[in-house]
């Protein structure tokens, strides 16, 4: 049971939550032991808050998921875990991640809140409602970012985010859950509403229209925000600009993968099994740390 609540928690879903680092990254501060320790502080609080929201939403969602050939697998649905334990066993989880939250700072809590708050609003209400399901998803990468941030002010009140990086990855977000919507339309067939309801709503025509639009706004924002006058003279160079071509490649595979692959579907998935999407994301890191700490 222990392991099946482990399991349950999806700690491979977790490398969504490395965004928190952005903050200690982008700030020019990762090297130092304190602030990055801070950021590892805020990952694991994250990702045990993210963990029990799975559960909250596992247990809600039991029925449709056990009509799922993949969701059905998991813990809940497949009766390896029972709800109540699930629901009991949650809440020192979320007491650990509060504790944490308690200790990095008012603004870090206050994020990891309005995570939690929205994420169940979403859970009970809002993944029914046609767009306003992708919208709240994308949301939630963005409270990552913001919270990367957070957690560093009590101790570098100096640490800022650009509003053009919030703005790229709220599209960048926006765009891998458009691609998952289309990837469950896809698999699931004249199935899908039963596998999740919002996805009567949805047509792969209209998400293909709105990928396009959610992937241009992601790259033109990121772009923007390498020559933005605030980033050159934050960083002292223009060559963030060199990034841009791991960024367009990056956005451009994951488009394809979206009518290749079945994987899509799970966009963590397809970040840990794709070699070439996986080498571009440590190619652009390599990059941007070459730029931004010229040991």
């Amino acid at each position: 049971m222990i392991l099946a609540f482990i399991e349950g928690l999806r700690p491979k879903q977790w490398t969504k939550n490395l965004l928190v680092f952005a903050g200690v990254l982008f700030s020019q501060h990762f090297g130092d032991p304190k602030l990055v320790l801070r950021a590892a502080e805020g990952f694991v609080a994250f990702s045990l808050l993210a963990g029990a929201v799975y559960l909250i939403n596992d247990i809600r969602d039991a029925t449709f998921d056990r009509l799922h050939p993949r969701k059905r697998l998991r813990p809940i649905p497949s009766g390896r875990l029972t709800p109540q334990f699930a629901a009991v066993a949650a809440i020192p989880v979320l007491a650990i991640s509060g504790g944490l939250a308690w200790y990095l700072g008012p603004g870090f809590m206050t994020t990891l809140v309005v995570y939690l708050l929205m994420n169940l609003a979403y859970s009970l209400v809002l993944k029914s409602q046609v767009l306003i399901d992708v919208f709240i998803i994308a949301t939630g990468f963005v409270l990552r970012a913001i919270a990367g941030v957070e957690l560093l002010l009590p101790v570098s009140p100096d640490t800022a985010i650009s509003p053009w990086l919030l703005v790229c990855t709220f599209f960048g977000a926006l765009f891998l859950a458009l691609a998952k919507r289309r990837r469950e339309i896809l698999n699931a067939g004249e199935g899908a509403p039963g596998q999740r309801e919002v996805l009567a709503h949805y047509t792969p025509e209209f998400l293909d229209n709105m990928l396009l639009i959610s992937a241009a706004c992601s790259l033109m924002s990121y772009a923007l925000y390498t020559i933005w006058p605030g980033t050159v003279a934050k960083f002292g160079t223009e060559a963030l600009l060199y990034t841009v071509p791991f960024v367009a490649y990056g956005i451009f595979r994951y488009l394809f993968l979206v009518k290749a692959s079945e994987n899509t579907e799970d966009p963590s998935l397809v970040l840990l099994t794709d070699r070439p999407l996986g080498g571009c994301v440590v190619l652009y890191l390599v990059a941007v740390v070459s730029i931004l700490y010229p040991w």
